[in-house]
């Protein structure tokens, strides 16, 4: 991995997580959150790609300054978009309901079996996956109870992805990646190939795994280095400083080359 001050290209898009990359403890810190607008008002479309839910992307889509954001580890996006909420799903409204059932199911099993985890405080806003807490408000579980939280998601044919808080599992062959390029192809017609040389990415933590491997300009938080050791597909450039002023590291690096 590179120091992220080595990077220097010129981006249409910035896709971004928010927990740990643009957060610190939870915290939508002013540095980045500065940062998030002077990419705007550069011309950069930042669109945040995350596990959080519809709930809070709903919120975001409409007052941060984004073009949209993907949920739910890519059950959906959402762009607020000439006085317009546009809102799209991987799966129709029948699915997703048959898909909460199963997890319902799950919910049970994980809390049962793995002691100290919880549901995710804002899995009363979700609308297409399971979030189980680990370390956001819980005491933080050891690496081999998360792996026990994986395991069951993985039994019973769902996915599961790590991210720096959560465990979240569905039903469907999507993920963060799969629905960003949609995205960019539906809302701004720009092809999967076109991306990798118009967007860049930064994120944490393993569950960007997918997003690190596709595109060419992918940077990390220096908080990556928790979970380094599970990702086989690295981010390219590193920031020197932890989520949010790493995030900010990013964007100064970004708007230079603008």
């Amino acid at each position: 991995m590179k120091n992220v001050s080595e990077f220097s290209n010129s981006l249409r898009f910035l896709l971004t997580d928010i927990d740990d990359t643009l957060t610190d403890e939870g915290q939508l810190g002013p540095e980045a959150y500065e940062a998030l607008w002077k990419l705007h008002q550069a011309g950069v479309h930042v669109i945040p790609i995350t596990g959080r839910p519809a709930g809070w992307c709903e919120m975001i889509a409409r007052m941060w300054p984004v073009s949209g954001v993907v949920g739910e580890n890519g059950g959906f996006y959402f762009r607020y978009h000439n006085k317009k909420m546009h809102r799209h799903f991987f799966f129709d409204e029948t699915t997703q309901q048959e898909n909460r059932s199963k997890l319902k199911a799950l919910e049970s099993e994980i809390l049962t079996k793995v002691p100290g985890c919880d549901l995710a405080s804002d899995q009363f806003c979700r609308l297409m996956d399971l979030a189980i807490d680990f370390c956001e408000d819980v005491p933080a579980l050891p690496r081999s109870e998360v792996q026990k939280i994986v395991d069951i998601f993985n039994s019973h044919g769902a996915q599961a992805k790590v991210s720096s808080i959560h465990v979240n599992g569905w039903f469907g062959s999507y993920d963060k990646l799969t629905m960003s390029l949609r995205f960019l192809e539906r809302e701004f017609d720009v092809s999967a190939a076109q991306a990798k040389d118009v967007c860049g990415f930064s994120g944490d933590s393993p569950n960007d795994e997918p997003m690190f491997a596709y595109f060419p300009h992918s940077f990390a938080v220096a908080n990556i280095i928790n979970f380094i050791d599970q990702i086989k597909n690295k981010p390219t450039y590193v920031t020197t400083h932890r989520g949010g002023l790493g995030f900010t590291e990013i964007a100064q690096v970004i708007l230079k080359e603008k």
